[in-house]
């Protein structure tokens, strides 16, 4: 009653008089908006935990009877970040679909059986695919194969068969010197004479026969001696000293002498005797056949009359044995060891 004292003592002042009311205190209608910002921003400001503010009747005043935030925006923020994770990104229902074989959050779902074999299915290779592989696989074995082959006949032979007659031809010259080795007939293999070719600067062992295994494919020279084919040796009175070499791989000791050109020296060192001859004709081109070449009196040679002559034979064209090519030569000089080299092979 003291409180509206005030007021009736105004009014009659006035001369005023009103009829007695009473009045409830006046109570500014609260702002809930405005007070949860305030207590949000208090407790963000003084770093403790916001406390709910508690109507008459117990509940909270930040929520609502649906248990959502009702407070300002900065206490939904907040509470929408609770919610989701510190930035909130799982507060949002993704709307995307998810991958095959995913679920939505991402995670990896088990798949279905049918679904599991057709990704298998579509990972293996088709058999177009798997018959191309293979077929490139052999291709490209073939090819390793044949470059290595290629390698082995043209450089591996030649490096091999150099060291074999090289060391025959210093095996030869050190029995000689030495007289161990007695002047006669040869066993098949068995070398017994150095061919010297001053133009071609070709060295070689001569052996017996012409087998490939014993002489021709070791790089040394061949001498027509069985059946047949026998030719004359050097030191006959008449008679063709028949020759066979191979011209590629090998040593390929007869690769150039298509060369050769008439009055070039071919020299035949043995034992005791160095025996000189000049180039005089050529047969570019014969079948393996035609064994007349080796006749003492050869019918293409040009010599009209048994003499003392020499035939070189070897394969043509170069890297085939398709035909052969024949080189023949007459005896101009037969010296002993014993009066030194012949002028062809000093000058």
């Amino acid at each position: 009653m003291t409180a509206l004292r005030p007021e009736r003592e105004s009014e009659a002042s006035y001369g005023e008089q009103q009829p007695y009311e009473s009045y409830e205190p006046y109570v500014p209608p609260a702002d809930d908006e405005t007070v949860a910002l305030r207590l949000s921003d208090l407790s963000e400001r003084i770093g403790a935990p916001t406390s709910e503010a508690t109507s008459p009747s117990g509940a909270s005043s930040a929520t609502g009877a649906t248990g959502s935030p009702t407070g300002g925006r900065a206490a939904r923020r907040k509470a929408a970040k609770r919610r989701g994770g510190r930035h909130g990104a799982g507060a949002r229902p993704s709307t995307e679909p998810a991958e095959d074989g995913d679920s939505p959050d991402g995670s990896a779902a088990p798949l279905s059986r049918v679904e599991a074999r057709r990704r298998a299915k579509a990972r293996k290779p088709s058999p177009a695919v798997l018959a191309s592989r293979a077929i490139g696989e052999v291709f490209i074995t073939t090819g390793v194969l044949m470059l290595l082959f290629v390698t082995y006949q043209l450089w591996w032979t030649n490096v091999r068969a150099h060291a074999q007659a090289g060391k025959e031809a210093s095996n030869l010259q050190e029995e000689w010197e030495s007289g161990k080795r007695a002047p006669g007939e040869f066993e098949p293999g068995q070398g017994f004479a150095l061919l010297h070719i001053p133009k071609l600067d070709v060295v070689v062992p001569i052996a017996e026969g012409v087998s490939n295994k014993k002489v021709l494919d070791r790089g040394m020279v061949g001498h027509y001696s069985e059946g047949a084919l026998k030719t004359a040796m050097p030191s006959a009175k008449t008679g063709n000293f028949g020759l066979a070499g191979h011209r590629n791989t090998h040593g390929e000791p007869f690769r150039y002498i298509n060369r050769l050109a008439k009055g070039d020296e071919i020299v035949v060192e043995t034992q005791d005797d160095y025996y000189v001859y000049k180039m005089t004709s050529s047969l570019p081109v014969t079948s393996p056949s035609n064994t007349s070449v080796l006749n003492p009196v050869p019918p293409q040679s040009g010599f009209k009359e048994p003499g003392r002559y020499i035939t070189l034979t070897t394969c043509t064209p170069e890297f085939t044995s398709k035909y052969r090519l024949i080189v023949w030569g007459k005896m101009v000089e037969e010296r002993p060891r014993s009066k030194g080299k012949p002028d062809a092979l000093v000058n």
